[in-house]
């Protein structure tokens, strides 16, 4: 897809380091964005980071480390990225796990943890930087499987994954993306921050690394590749197109209508209520 020049733009994205999030932050960057790739693992930014400077690319890439299951190190990435006093046009809420079983550093659900309640805790932390450089951007990258969640499990958040393979879990935290997406799009209507949920379709990427290896194998043969899988991201992120679509669910660069539990309002405010509850006493 062709995207606009964006000299001077300013991306943080999660999980940047592999999968869509590695294709995402390298086509941001090769059209002269400087994009802050957010994760654990210097070493494989830094793989991402060598790959930029193997090619004529005009913008940047810089690495900070985030632990996305740690409110700790959520807040201080967040202040590290603060601290350097620049604008934040685009959010990528990318990073993501599956078929993981365990708990946070704060006892919540491995997967709701690092899927929604950490994006959730960063995004607000990041807000301020947002708002600042108005017009700006929110995607969070969501997936199909939200339509397989029959409902939020609350109670069920605050204790170690408890479905055999964690598909159950991971199906409510994608319904999570959907409904924080359309939150955060009424509480700042106005404010020139526009929020975006995409499905980027089923890819081979390293999201499905905790699936046991047989299974994950056959599972791969049926997905897309990363390229393609970054496409919605990209679009959502820089189209002028979507720029007054604020809330929608995206599937194949196109506005789709999600489950009809992730367009339930008041569900969607007890989350994001809820959100706010455990991040504050943390």
């Amino acid at each position: 897809m062709n995207i606009n020049s964006l000299n001077n733009h300013v991306v943080l994205i999660t999980g940047g380091n592999s999968g869509i999030g590695r294709v995402t932050a390298l086509e941001l960057a090769k059209n002269g964005a400087h994009v802050f790739i957010a994760c654990r693992s210097a070493d494989k930014a830094q793989g991402v980071i060598d790959d930029f400077n193997n090619f004529p690319m005009i913008g940047k890439i810089e690495h900070l480390p985030l632990d996305l299951s740690d409110f700790a190190s959520i807040r201080a990435c967040a202040k590290a990225f603060l601290e350097k006093e620049l604008p934040l046009h685009i959010l990528i809420n990318n990073a993501g796990v599956a078929g993981i079983k365990g708990q946070t550093e704060q006892g919540f659900e491995l997967t709701m943890g690092i899927n929604h309640i950490g994006h959730f805790l960063l995004t607000q932390e990041l807000l301020p930087a947002l708002l600042r450089t108005s017009p700006s951007r929110i995607v969070n990258v969501a997936s199909r499987a939200h339509f397989y969640a029959k409902g939020i499990d609350f109670e069920n958040i605050t204790k170690t994954t408890h479905s055999k393979f964690g598909i159950k879990e991971y199906c409510e935290s994608k319904l999570a993306n959907i409904l924080f997406t359309r939150e955060l799009s009424k509480r700042l209507k106005g404010t020139g921050v526009s929020s975006y949920a995409v499905h980027p379709g089923v890819v081979a990427s390293d999201l499905w690394r905790h699936v046991l290896a047989p299974l994950r194998v056959i599972m791969k043969l049926f997905m897309t590749s990363n390229q393609r899988g970054a496409m919605t991201s990209l679009y959502c992120a820089t189209s002028v197109r979507t720029a007054f679509e604020s809330g929608n669910y995206y599937d194949s660069c196109r506005s789709k209508k999600p489950s009809l539990l992730a367009l339930d309002s008041v569900l969607a405010t007890k989350l994001w209520d809820m959100s706010e509850q455990w991040i504050k006493a943390h």
